[in-house]
């Protein structure tokens, strides 16, 4: 006889229900202000900056003080003029437009006499690093020219050019090619051999391996070359104007001496000098513009 089986009166429960917690709200790391993480990007270009304003105050704040106190030394200050001296006299300047015509004539004269040495000591340099018969012949030439300083060359300059203005842009010319012929010979004399074997096993041409291989390893030291030049020119430009130009920042500095004006010769000396930085400056610009790899 078969007997029902009895409900266990242990029943499963049914599954509890799964309490689901609500997400925590993410904890989100506020994010610097744009003009902080500029700051932080571009430390090292400010505390460049920085550090050369104090450099500079520092300057200006000894030369008043040398001044002031007409400091005898060994070294005399007694006829030097004061920064408010000069900047009287720049004022006195400023007010009227020969100045400015001092500054814009020396500067066209910069430009073609550096455009000028530019676009002949690169290609030339390129050409003598690549061809050693071509650096043979010119190389001498060039080593017996370049110790002679731009004072020398102005009165044989005078003989070979009709007028003052293109025998001052020819001296302009001598001082800054060789300085850009050199360092573009130097360059060339660095360029790894390995690249140029890779290249020409490649099939590269003879121009297509100047163009991809010499120049971008060369572009260093050409704008290397291109900075010292641009320095030397203005000191060849300057000579050339107090000997024999008529207008020009050398004259403007020259004639102040002539005329003892002294606050005049310290503003045409800082005149000079903030020419060559702001020149030296945009070379420098356009060699990070062309070479971003190299620029820190």
């Amino acid at each position: 006889m078969q007997t029902a089986a009895l409900p266990s009166s242990r029943e499963t429960p049914p599954p509890a229900a799964r309490v689901t917690a609500a997400p925590a709200p993410a904890t989100t790391t506020p994010r610097p202000a744009p003009l902080l993480r500029m700051v932080r990007r571009h430390r090292g270009e400010i505390r460049a900056v920085l550090v050369g304003a104090l450099s500079v105050a520092a300057f200006v704040l000894a030369w008043h003080l040398l001044t002031t106190y007409r400091v005898n030394l060994y070294v005399r200050f007694m006829n030097v003029p004061s920064p408010a001296d000069v900047l009287e006299s720049a004022r006195t300047a400023f007010a009227t437009s020969t100045f400015f015509q001092h500054v814009a004539i020396s500067c066209r004269r910069i430009l073609y006499g550096f455009l000028l040495a530019a676009a002949i000591a690169v290609p030339l340099g390129l050409m003598m690093g690549r061809f050693k018969l071509l650096s043979e012949i010119v190389f001498p030439v060039t080593e017996v020219l370049r110790p002679i300083p731009a004072i020398a060359w102005v009165p044989m300059a005078i003989m070979l050019w009709p007028t003052n203005e293109q025998s001052i842009v020819f001296i302009t010319f001598l001082g800054s090619f060789f300085p850009i012929l050199l360092n573009t010979l130097h360059g060339m004399a660095t360029v790894d051999p390995v690249l140029v074997r890779a290249a020409r096993c490649l099939g590269a041409t003879e121009a297509a391996t100047f163009r991809e291989v010499y120049l971008p390893a060369t572009l260093p030291q050409i704008f290397t070359g291109l900075t010292v030049g641009m320095g030397v020119a203005w000191v060849s430009l300057i000579a050339a104007e107090m000997i024999s130009g008529q207008f020009g920042i050398g004259y403007f500095t020259w004639e102040a001496y002539s005329l003892v004006q002294y606050s005049d010769i310290a503003l045409g000396m800082l005149a000079i000098g903030v020419l060559g930085l702001a020149s030296s400056w945009a070379i420098r610009l356009v060699g990070r513009l062309l070479m971003p790899w190299s620029a820190r």
